[in-house]
């Protein structure tokens, strides 16, 4: 729920460097909902390795290749 503006933040960011690259099979913007045992759960996001222009703007930390488990595709291919 408090998620909302950031996702949409990271979401516009996304979209218009998906599009000036021509929207390039790889470059994906994938999510998941994790609580990890605590009462509320956190919305992570995973940007594909052709997406690193935004995930430095963002100030992203690299980390190995998620588990498809629950995860979702929310812009890209």
């Amino acid at each position: 729920m408090l998620a909302g503006e950031a996702l949409a933040r990271i979401e516009k960011l996304f979209k218009a460097a998906y599009a000036k690259a021509r929207k390039p099979e790889g470059m994906a913007l994938y999510f998941r909902h994790e609580n990890e045992g605590r009462l509320h759960c956190e919305v992570i996001i995973y940007l594909s390795l052709p997406a690193s222009d935004v995930a430095k703007e963002i100030e992203a930390e690299s980390c190995e290749k998620p588990s498809l488990h629950g995860l979702g595709l929310l812009i890209g291919g």
